[in-house]
Formats: structure tokens, sequence, C-alpha cells
């Protein structure tokens, strides 16, 4: 299958991870379209949690080792303290038999980026950026792609690594299906990393969640997880006076950030948290989806990312099984990752809904442990 012509759309992290899958571990031709300008512009958001089975994966495309020299390795998981810092009960990952990766390793989006796009390029793999495409059709022996500038192209496949607002998704499961709000989100800013952030740190506040991850030897980020309605959440000058009201109260870390960190000027990040799980199967004649257009992960397990390089690296695995035979092929594909993804997504809108009050007598610590005990598990 190694004359096999693959198109890559969007070039995030989960569409560079599988492309570097499907080129260094199928042999396939790959090409990865990517509407931003350039590796740098395509990059949203502040860090990055890399757990275990993440590590595994990026192992498996030649990833892990940068990361983990250029990221912050944490030896646990991380842990739950109260207002004033007391600790209320230790998060302990499990460990992956045979393996030495950190509990998580924290790094920053950007360099994640030039990580992957350096290996993609290294591989052989082609990244056209300011590309898009307008439609898709397909024939018995291919897909005809149709970019925005006027051009066209064949290919033997078509990989839909387009994210959340995915185009690729209506050509395989209908224009009608979406995430949907949660009714959650999610501020982030990056900070120094103070001595007591050497693991993910959570502090439950009165009107959300506030944590920290390390990303790199001096280098962190702050989360804080708030309840708004969509057409309420805070804008522009709003998010800095927004997240400090909710900061209220807090006392140690949390309380530290607030005072000193949290500036009028600071680069805030407010995102909405969404959600999706899609039936199977997840593909239709010669267009398959990974990531989230299939399955877009809230943020509280930090598996987001990691669920989408493990889509292609299976994928990879599948395609290269049944070789010429991509029906097959993508059919074990959905099949060895629904469950696993479901899991996931769902475990997260749990903790969300104890997070917002709504899910009492829920052991938000017990969850994060099945889910970690399971993706320890080969994907």
């Amino acid at each position: 299958m190694s004359d096999r012509s693959i198109l890559v759309v969007g070039g995030g992290i989960g569409g560079l991870a599988t492309a570097i899958a499907l080129r260094a571990n199928a042999g396939l031709d790959v090409t990865v379209i990517e509407k931003q300008a350039d590796v740098h512009s395509s990059v949203f958001g502040v860090g990055i949690i890399q757990p275990a089975n993440a590590m595994r994966a990026l192992d498996a495309i030649g990833c892990a080792e940068a990361c983990m020299a250029d990221g912050y390795g944490a030896t646990e998981w991380g842990s739950m303290h109260d207002l004033d810092g007391g600790k209320l009960r230790d998060m302990t990952a499990t460990r992956i038999e045979g393996a030495e990766y950190p509990a998580m390793n924290g790094i920053t989006r950007p360099r994640l980026h030039e990580i992957l796009t350096a290996r993609a390029l290294e591989v052989g793999v082609v990244i056209r950026y300011s590309t898009a495409f307008d439609t898709l059709e397909q024939h018995e022996d291919g897909v005809t792609v149709r970019f925005e500038d006027g051009g066209s192209e064949r290919y033997d496949l078509v990989v839909g690594a387009d994210g959340v607002r995915s185009k690729v998704r209506e050509h395989v499961l209908g224009v009608e299906l979406r995430p949907y709000y949660i009714g959650q989100s999610a501020f982030r800013l990056n900070m120094p990393r103070l001595p007591e952030i050497d693991r993910i740190i959570l502090q439950p506040g009165p009107t959300g969640m506030a944590g920290f991850v390390p990303i790199g030897k001096d280098l962190a980020y702050f989360f804080f997880n708030a309840e708004y309605e969509r057409d309420q959440r805070p804008k522009g000058d709003e998010i800095y006076p927004a997240l400090k009201q909710h900061l209220e109260g807090f006392g140690w870390l949390t309380g530290q950030l607030r005072d000193e960190f949290l500036r009028p000027d600071a680069d805030i990040v407010l995102r909405p948290e969404e959600s999706l799980i899609a039936r199977a199967p997840w593909h239709r004649g010669r267009v398959v989806l990974i990531g989230d257009s299939v399955h877009t992960v809230t943020p509280h397990l930090g598996q987001g990312a990691a669920q989408a390089i493990e889509d292609g690296i299976v994928l990879a695995e599948e395609l290269r099984r049944h070789d010429d035979d991509h029906e097959p092929a993508f059919d074990a594909y959905t099949a060895r990752r629904y469950e696993r993804c479901k899991l996931v997504v769902d475990t997260c809108l749990a903790i969300a809904e104890w997070e917002k009050g709504q899910k009492p007598g829920f052991d938000n610590i017990a969850a994060t442990n099945l889910v970690l005990d399971t993706l320890a598990q080969q994907y």
C-alpha cells in the first residue's frame, strides 16, 4: 500500500500525529493541508497535559523524547487542596508496564506543534499551509478534493482531522451532528512555575475549579473552569475582571496567582467547553474521521490530544494490516477506538457536572483513577 496517497485535513496535534503514523509506520504517501498560515498561527491555547498514555503514543511516532526534554515530567498525576491549601486527596497515576514515562508531562502547545511538525517533515510528510478544501467528491477508486483556491487533486483516502468545527465531518456524518456546549468555559493563562506546582494541582472553589499544570522547568499554566450560559460568557475587556471575581476567597496558590500574576494586561485565554461522541461508523467510503471531529473531549482529564494521537496510530496500524482494503481497516479502527474514547468523553462530562454541583456524592478522584487505569492498557 506504500504507493497510496492520503490527504489529512487539519494540521493540529491530531492531524500531524496521524500523518506521521501513516507515513512512518504504514509507509503511505501523506499530505497535510492546514488553513492557517504556518505552524505557529495554527496553535490555540497555552499548555497541554500529556498523560502517560499520550507519551506512549508519542513514543510510537518518535516524538516522546523531545516532548520530555522540553516539557515537565511529573512523578505523580496530581493532588487536590482546599481553599487555604490544605491537602484533601492525592491523585496517583497508573504506570504503564515496561515503560518509564512520567505520570504526566506538561508542555507548551507551540513547542509540541514544533516537535510534531519537525518529525512530520523528517519522515516525508508534505505540509501545505494556507490551504483549505471546498468539496470532496468520492469515486469508487478515490476522492477528488477541490480546494478553495480553485485547484483540485485526487487522493486514495481522506482523513478528517479538522477538529471541533470539522468541515469533513458533514461528508461522513451529516451536517446535523455537532459538539454541544456543556455550560462551562475554561480560563487559562501562563505563569511562573512555583515549587509547589510539580504535578496537576486542583483547588475547588465556590464558583468553579481552579488548577495548575507544570509545562516547563520554569513555566506553568493556571486554569479555572467556570459555569456560564453560552451568551453570557465574558468577552474582551470583561475577561480579566470576571476571572478576578471568581478567584476572590481563594488562598494558597490560587490566591497568590490572583494577587501576583493576574493583571489587566495578562494574556488570558477563555474557551467554551464542548463535547461530542459520534456513533459508529466514523467513516463513509474513503473518508474517515479522527480526533475532535468525532470525540470532542472537555479538558477535565487532559485527554483530548492524547486520544487524537492514539487515533492516528491505530488508524495507521489497521491500514497497514488490511493493506489495500480500506473498509475493514476503517471498521477495525473504529471498533478499537469507540469504547475507549466514549469512556473519556463520558467521564469528563461527569466531572463537569460534579464541578457544577449537579452530581452530589460523585467521586471525581475515583473516576479519574478509573480512566487512567483503563488508558494504561494498550490502545
